[in-house]
């Protein structure tokens, strides 16, 4: 009996194939991990009185539903043009273990009023207490 196989061409065809597949779906999993990592920073509460902003003024349709904001640092403030951008923000870190599981999503409505900032981003009362079990500095994962 004759074992009859395939023609070595169409091997070498489907190896390459498979490659190729391989290779996009490396690239798709690395943007994807690539695309949920942020910078690193600390994050603090800071309560009322929220107005004026450097952002909006005395203006309360600045801040947006939920009452979820920050004051950012010099660093992230852009001479301003960081005003009603948006960052996802995740605790990583903190002492006696501070953090709760979710992230959330804040929007920038002015400038930390502190100088030196005491942290990356000032989270409203509202927007902390989402991340964290105390009230404390917490290390915290961060993009827009």
């Amino acid at each position: 009996m004759i074992k009859v196989g395939k023609p070595k061409g169409q091997q070498v065809m489907r190896t390459s194939s498979m490659s190729a597949t391989f290779l996009v779906m490396y690239c798709v999993l690395l943007f994807d991990v690539v695309g949920v990592l942020g910078d690193v920073g600390t994050a603090a509460s800071y309560g009322p009185p929220y107005l004026p902003t450097r952002c909006g003024g005395y203006s309360e349709d600045q801040f947006p539903p939920g009452e979820l904001f920050a004051a950012v640092s010099d660093g992230l403030w852009d001479n301003g043009a960081s005003c009603g951008r948006k960052y996802r923000v995740r605790c990583i870190s903190g002492p006696k273990r501070p953090c709760k599981v979710r992230s959330i999503v804040v929007q920038v409505v002015d400038l930390c009023s502190h100088d030196p900032c005491p942290a990356t981003l000032q989270l409203s009362n509202k927007a902390f207490d989402a991340i964290s079990k105390i009230d404390t500095k917490v290390n915290v994962e961060y993009a827009q």
